[in-house]
């Protein structure tokens, strides 16, 4: 999940199994990128459990959430696939390594106590949101000692890292290896038409090596044309894979466990008018369908059915959903990556949305209540 700085201009076909930009000690990795006269994004999706315009640095990710009722409350049940390129607030720890040095190998991040998962926020007072900064503080430090403020376990820590020198290249590293962007395909739940505000994913964003949520600094929304299908089968998840525009369409806001929250620019495209949402209390056994844009041809209604409701979640599974459709399991095979958000309709009303495939079975998965989701909707008021 890893796009870097300027990605619009910069990359232009990325191999998502990389998914960003890895660093050890400060040396850049991994990427595996080509020219496109395109000028678009070739890109898989890896939603499987997916602000702002450049010039924007608000961060968003302490913003209180504002609970929002469903009574009454009508929003657009959409649908339709979303491209997002999302950068850290700080730098996410991903894991770390010995290096080689005169003396032996040495494992400064180790003997600092910096442990994967942790997020580097500072560097001798400096704010650090890139691996580019990261890496550039490390081979100019001369192996000075840098003092190091992270997040670890949504709490503010400090340590002191020394740099080593490596043998093998004549650089000043840390042994850590950090992640600092992600990008993929997800599904529009809603849209508010009063504020123009969306949902999607009915999950957050999280790392794919340390399975946290990761820090928002800034993230952008873009279509995405759906260029393949690999259909879901036991053992293995299917994924829907597309191709980015560079255009903007809308900004995140905010990463939360319970989804993601924007703006975008335009209404997006939708089978239905408004929609009353539902209740948890008014879910029941039975059947109701999805909404999806799975072969990128457009916005299509499927048949599911629900069962094994848990009125008592205050998670992201709180129902089971089987897909029922026959045009859609011959085109996916069922729940794939890719289709997380994707909402569902019952008697009339929005009731939630799809979050997660079971790998043995990718007829079935999980949901969760709409109610959940606006729960933790972010308080636009101004």
């Amino acid at each position: 999940m890893k796009f870097r700085r300027n990605i619009s201009n910069r990359l232009k076909i990325i191999s998502i199994t990389i998914f960003s930009a890895l660093v050890l000690a400060n040396v850049v990795l991994s990427h595996t990128i080509f020219e496109n006269p395109s000028s678009k994004t070739v890109i898989n999706s890896v939603f499987y459990e997916d602000i702002s315009n450049t010039d924007i640095r608000t961060n968003y990710y302490n913003e209180e959430y504002k609970t929002s009722k469903t009574e009454k409350l009508k929003l657009v049940p959409c649908g339709d696939v979303f491209g997002v390129k999302f950068f850290t607030k700080g730098v996410i720890i991903i894991g770390n390594t010995d290096i080689e040095t005169q003396s032996g190998f040495i494992n400064p991040a180790q003997i600092s106590g910096l442990e994967k998962d942790d997020i580097i926020t500072k560097i001798n007072g400096k704010e650090v949101n890139t691996v580019e900064e990261l890496a550039e503080i490390i081979e100019k430090s001369n192996g000075n000692i840098l003092f190091v403020e992270y997040i670890r376990n949504n709490e503010n820590s400090s340590t002191e890292l020394k740099p080593v020198l490596s043998v093998s290249d004549n650089k000043y590293k840390t042994g850590i290896w950090v992640r600092d962007s992600t990008a993929g395909i997800g599904t529009i739940t809603y849209y508010n038409p009063e504020n123009k505000t969306f949902a999607g994913l009915g999950h957050g964003i999280c790392d794919i090596d340390t399975g946290s949520l990761m820090p928002l600094l800034r993230a952008t929304i873009v279509d995405v044309d759906i260029t393949e299908i690999t259909k879901g089968k036991y053992g293995t998840p299917g994924e829907l894979k597309g191709v980015f525009d560079n255009t903007q369409k809308g900004v995140l806001i905010k990463n939360s466990d319970f989804g993601v929250f924007g703006i975008l620019d335009k209404t997006p495209q939708s089978l239905y008018e408004a929609l009353e949402t539902a209740s948890k209390e008014e879910i029941y056994p039975g059947k109701a369908t999805v909404l999806g844009n799975v072969d990128g041809k457009g916005i299509n209604e499927y048949d599911v059915y629900i069962s094994k409701i848990d009125k008592n979640s205050d998670g992201t599974k709180c129902f089971s959903v089987e897909v029922t459709d026959e045009k859609l399991l011959s085109l996916t095979g069922g729940i794939v990556q890719g289709m997380s958000g994707s909402p569902i309709i019952q008697n009339g009303k929005l009731i939630g949305a799809v979050t997660h495939v079971l790998i043995n079975d990718p007829t079935k998965g999980y949901g969760i209540f709409i109610e959940n989701m606006l729960a933790k909707t972010p308080d636009l008021t101004v």
